[in-house]
Parts: structure tokens; sequence; C-alpha cells
């Protein structure tokens, strides 16, 4: 596969309920374009010394061992979507069932990630650390490894707490009591942790999930939201505190994959419109006119797409850079419960229960002191 490096860049404040502010919010976003070319020069430079170190060689070996260990055939795994690497991933090679295990997992695309994007209205303060986040949900088996580099050493950051959290098949969060979130009156969904937690990256920088494939809601493409936390120190309740969180942001996936994920069950039973990739505002503000490619790499862990999938995606983060995404809830010894903190970047809410405003969650510039120390915008109703 061909190396790329993405970068997103910190998100405009954009919203389906205030489709009026696209241009003037889109032109913002893309004014803030100057970042990423820094942040490309600064990975480029990497390049030699990760080479050197044998970090691609050792991450295809790694890939390759977790897939054969959660395969359910003794086949290579396959993209049995042609146009996934022709199109999506912009690359010309042809993947076919005897395609050799280290040209498929030789892909090298790192994303450059503002540390400050956008953290959604729905993050859960205090999520446990625990490598399995299903719960039991219905859906597609994903098995998500991220390696995460410090951007100015290139080096593997270890210790990092890599926080994960996303909806459920049919657009719902955990962990959330909110009429915009599923039944609004079910007040159990405040104790629900399904698809949400943490993992600490090992020596190489890597962590890995067991989790559930996310489905959609309204007016969003299917996504992940991800946040960093440096130097956390991890609880003997299995939670974690302190540090500083380096990095808040989202991840996508192909939409030729997304495509044959709704079309199985459950995810078939959701009758809330779709947004397809290139209708998705956030991730429009991200790619339009670069090169930007916010994507999974992916492969089948069997014959069928409902058999699981292995994702993987590698981050370089500014590890000086420290925000304070805003939160409407969290995990407690007693459960889960309504409570507001934060002041940066998580969007407003129609009847807010913490009456954050738009200049609340408007992300400012933190006190990040590496290369990519800047502006981001919260996102209005953004989940």
């Amino acid at each position: 596969m061909r190396p790329t490096i993405l970068s997103m860049l910190a998100f405009a404040a954009l919203s389906a309920a205030h489709p009026g502010h696209e241009e003037a919010e889109l032109h913002a976003a893309l004014s803030n374009r100057a970042f990423k070319s820094h942040a490309r020069r600064s990975l480029d430079s990497c390049a030699g010394k990760l080479e050197a170190r044998g970090f691609h060689s050792q991450a295809q070996e790694r890939r390759a061992a977790t897939w054969a260990k959660h395969s359910k055939t003794k086949k290579l795994p396959t993209r049995d979507l042609a146009t996934v690497l022709n199109t999506s991933h912009h690359s010309g090679l042809a993947v076919t069932p005897t395609v050799d295990e280290s040209e498929l997992f030789s892909s090298n695309s790192t994303c450059i990630i503002n540390p400050e994007g956008d953290v959604g209205p729905f993050y859960v303060l205090g999520e446990a650390v625990r490598f399995d986040l299903a719960d039991g949900q219905p859906g597609i088996p994903l098995i998500l490894e991220g390696q995460f580099l410090d951007v100015e050493t290139c080096e593997p950051i270890e210790g990092l707490y890599w926080d994960l959290w996303n909806c459920n098949s049919t657009g719902v969060y955990a962990g959330i009591q909110e009429d915009v979130n599923g039944n609004g009156a079910d007040a159990a969904n405040l104790n629900r942790t399904f698809l949400r937690g943490i993992q600490a990256t090992d020596a190489d920088g890597v962590a890995q999930f067991h989790t559930v494939f996310p489905g959609h809601y309204a007016a969003r493409t299917t996504h992940q939201h991800i946040i960093a936390h440096i130097n956390a120190t991890l609880l003997p309740n299995n939670t974690i505190t302190g540090g500083n969180i380096a990095h808040v942001g989202q991840i996508f996936y192909d939409q030729d994959l997304l495509d044959a994920v709704e079309a199985t069950y459950p995810y078939n039973t959701n009758t809330i419109a779709r947004t397809a990739n290139a209708d998705d505002q956030i991730l429009a503000a991200e790619t339009e006119d670069s090169s930007s490619d916010p994507l999974v790499e992916y492969a089948l862990l069997g014959d069928e797409i409902t058999d699981g999938l292995f994702g993987w995606i590698t981050i370089a983060v500014n590890v000086s850079a420290s925000y304070d995404p805003t939160y409407r809830f969290a995990r407690t010894a007693s459960g889960g419960v309504q409570e507001c903190g934060g002041s940066q970047g998580g969007g407003t809410l129609p009847n807010d229960p913490c009456n954050f405003t738009s200049s609340d969650t408007t992300g400012g510039a933190g006190n990040g002191t590496g290369p990519f120390g800047g502006s981001g915008t919260g996102l209005p109703f953004s989940r």
C-alpha cells in the first residue's frame, strides 16, 4: 500500500441543527489548514528513523499475528470490496486471495491529528480500563488496534491511555440519558457501559480493543471518538486519574465497508436516514482540497463480513498539548450520573442539562507547546 499521511484539522463548528452556518464555518476550518503542512513536515522527518528502527516491519508482523489470532479462516485476509484500496485509500494494490501478508498489513498511514478535535457531547468521564467493550451488544465484532507516536521525537508513546467510545448498531450511546440519544426516558442507560473503555499502550505505543462496529444516527457518518491521556495514573478501581489530555478526535471507515455493514442485522433495522462519508460535514472539513485520509485500515476476520473485522491505525500526537473537553455525564462508584465539567470542544445540545453555550464549547488554544499549538472549534450538537 502506498503510505499516506493523514492530517485531521481542528473541527469546524458545523451542525445539522444550524446548517446556515456551514459556509462560514467550513471557511474557518479550512483556514486552519496551515498546521497540517507543519505536521506533515514533522512526521516526514521521522521517516528515516522509523525505517531504521524496523517500525514498519514490526507493525506488519504484529498486525498479521493479531489477524491470525482472531481470524475464523486460515486463508490470508482479503477485502471483498474491490474499491476499498483503489478508491478510498488511493492505492493501486490489487488485493487477491493470494496477496502476501506483508503487503496486506504494510499500510503505514499515519494520522497527524490536531490535539483538539471535537469530543462531541457524549463523552463520559471515568470509564474503566478494559479490552472487551462489547458488553453483549449485537453487531459485527471489531478488533481495533491503535499505535501512538510522539510527533516531536518519532518515538512510540508507552503508557498512553487510549479512551475509545462509539454508538451501538442502532445509533445509541451508553452512559447517556438524553432525548436525542435513543429513548430519553431510559434512565437505566446511565449505568450501561457498552462500547466504551480505555486501554494503555505498550512499549511499542500499541493498544487494542475488542468492540462492536459502530452504527449510525442522524446527520453524521459512522465514526468513533478517541481521547489520548498522557501521564495518567491507574487507580485500584481500574479507572485513571491525572495527567493531561493531549488529543481529542474522531476516526472513520471506508464507505464501501459502511454500505456492507449496514446491509447486515441489526444495522439494517435502523430506520434513521444515513449520512454518507461524502456528505459528512466534519469529514469534509478535514479532507477537502487535501491529501487527508482519516480512515481506519482493515481486513476481514472470516469469509463473511459478519465474522468480524480487524482494523488498525497509527496516530501521531503532540504529547505536550493539554486540553479540557466538556462532559455532561460521568461514571462513579455508584454508577453513571449526570455531571458537568470541562471547558472545550463538546458542542451544545437542545435543552442542555449543563447549560453549555457555544462560547463554553468552542475549542481554545489550550497550552500545547509543540508544533500543533493552535485553535479549534467545538461542534454544536455533533455526536
